[in-house]
């Protein structure tokens, strides 16, 4: 049980590397404490008994959305780092967010600071060239493709695009293996690379006759995502209904 002050916490997919991270994070912040450990099949009514009031999601695509429907009906506060959150599941934790007023759902693409600066600078630059690709790299046991990262940094983009009335960039391939120009994400094309070695990093690759700007992103180490992890669980209590990113904390 938490003490007066400290906020409690529950980390979900606390063996996984995130997690331990995470804990190890918040063990050292005197202002939070982990009440609540689960993994795979550990029932969420742990957390409710242990006095949490923030739920940390650090688990898996196939698992993250009965996990924020289950902590939001048990009256938590949900800080998602799970990928692969995109458009229609958002949508969907709207809705359970307004069956529970009071309550709020912070997802994250990336707890990077950085990589939060690099899709800012990505929405900024993009109506000024003529076309945007976006290359995103991670390590090969990455469920996900592509990534959540890739796919804000696409939708921010496509969305300054139209802001600005930018024109699309008829693409001139005709022929094709299929997968061979990438997904298509609100027509800004993701090319995923999964190699052992990498971790996460991101290139968004900006062209104009004559000129190209590359604004890339890279995390060595799981302790680049501790600072964002730590400034979300913070702040979701204070934020009703739902946050994605992390650009409403930087200001």
């Amino acid at each position: 049980m938490s003490t007066m002050g400290v906020v409690a916490i529950g980390v979900l997919g606390a063996r996984g590397a995130m997690g331990r991270a995470a804990r190890a994070a918040i063990d050292a912040a005197a202002d939070l404490e982990v009440v609540a450990e689960l993994n795979r099949d550990d029932p969420l009514d742990r957390l409710a008994g242990a006095g949490a009031q923030v739920a940390l999601d650090l688990t898996h695509p196939d698992a993250v959305m009965a996990n924020v429907e289950g902590c939001l009906r048990r009256g938590l506060h949900v800080v998602v780092g799970t990928s692969g959150v995109d458009g229609p599941r958002l949508d969907q934790i709207r809705r359970w967010l307004d069956d529970a007023p009071g309550l709020g759902a912070l997802v994250v693409p990336n707890f990077s600071i950085g990589a939060a600066l690099m899709m800012r600078f990505a929405a900024v630059a993009a109506p000024y060239f003529a076309a945007v690709e976006i290359i995103e790299l991670h390590r090969a046991a990455k469920p996900d493709a592509p990534s959540g990262t890739a796919y804000a940094t696409a939708e921010r983009v496509a969305t300054a695009r139209r802001e600005a009335g930018s024109a699309t960039l008829d693409d001139a391939t005709t022929h094709t293996l299929p997968g061979a120009r990438g997904a298509e994400v609100d027509g800004v094309r993701v090319h995923a690379i999964r190699l052992p070695g990498l971790l996460a990093h991101q290139e968004v690759l900006l062209g104009s006759p004559g000129e190209v700007l590359t604004i890339r992103h890279d995390s060595m180490d799981r302790s680049s995502f501790m600072p964002g992890v730590l400034m979300a669980v913070r702040a979701v209590s204070s934020r009703p209904g739902l946050t994605v990113g992390l650009d409403d904390l930087l200001g």
